[in-house]
């Protein structure tokens, strides 16, 4: 099957591509500046906001990933930028006769309305979802892997903090997934036969747990003692920068992320799994696996 991977650059798609190519299938990527790549597949250079390069890689594509997101620089509209690409994205599938884009958002919460970052995933999905009609969406929390960025933000706050204060957010509660399940999750969208006008589901690992009691494993299980100190509000504004200088991280990406903790995040149902066929691995498999993984390329200085 021709596919078309966007964002192969990403920590998804960098993963995603390699079990595409394992199960035989004939990927392009799509990159503003290919020449960045090292994917071992043709990039087509383009760029989603402005529609520039789309029609190009997504000629004689059967499915398409759309894993495109512009967090960083919330002040200059990501969420604008976003909604852009995907209904540039919808044309161009439409003209090329692609009937199924696979996606991957984020959950958002059910007691309240959805943070900015949240929302726009929201947004994202609809318009996806609208205009194709074999797309699926998935939605996910925390992605526990070793390239993933929202990890990585915890494990280098774990490993820099010798005492960990979290703000008022840290009891509300999500259901992180290992990376490799997600991976799993977007192989069987590809092909999925549970698709009635599109499909949303909520993915999510079988764990459930605050933020705190998340940060709290991982420093168990990379041997650490980090005594905890509560907040007693959630005072991102301040504390988003300070953290992403602490992590050596994009303050414009840590102030979307933080925003997005202040109510619990869960999944809708649990029928994902099922319909996809998707084994779950553990909280602590996921971040032992992901530690490992990146310790085969980059020491971490707290273990």
């Amino acid at each position: 099957m021709r596919i078309l991977l966007t964002g192969v650059r990403g920590s998804i798609g960098s993963v995603l591509l390699p079990a595409l190519l394992r199960d035989g299938h004939d990927v392009v990527g799509f990159a503003r500046d290919p020449s960045r790549v090292r994917a071992g597949v043709p990039v087509v250079a383009g760029d989603a906001v402005s529609g520039a390069g789309l029609d190009e890689a997504l000629d004689g594509v059967e499915v398409a990933y759309f894993l495109i997101h512009s967090m960083e620089g919330a002040e200059a509209g990501f969420d604008e930028r976003e909604r852009r690409s995907a209904e540039n994205f919808v044309a161009a599938a439409g003209r090329a006769g692609v009937r199924r884009v696979v996606y991957l958002g984020g959950l958002v919460p059910t007691d309240r309305g959805p943070s900015r970052h949240l929302g726009s995933r929201l947004e994202v999905e609809n318009v996806l979802l609208a205009g194709l009609p074999e797309a699926v969406a998935l939605r996910a929390s925390i992605v526990i892997g070793s390239r993933s960025r929202s990890f990585r933000f915890l494990v280098r706050l774990v490993e820099r903090l010798p005492v960990l204060a979290l703000p008022g957010w840290r009891v509300h509660r999500t259901r992180p997934i290992d990376a490799r399940d997600v991976t799993a999750y977007l192989l069987a969208s590809a092909h999925t036969p549970h698709v009635r006008g599109g499909l949303s589901l909520d993915i999510a690992g079988p764990d459930v747990m605050t933020y705190g009691e998340m940060i709290g494993r991982i420093a168990d299980l990379m041997l650490l003692r980090r005594p905890a100190i509560g907040l007693s509000m959630n005072a991102t504004a301040i504390a988003a920068p300070v953290a992403a200088a602490i992590a050596g991280e994009d303050p414009g990406l840590i102030a979307p992320l933080m925003e997005s903790l202040s109510s619990d995040l869960l999944p809708r149902d649990d029928r994902a799994a099922d319909l996809l066929g998707v084994r779950l691995h553990s909280f602590d498999g996921a971040v032992e696996r992901a530690l490992r993984d990146w310790e085969a390329g980059e020491e971490l200085a707290a273990r």
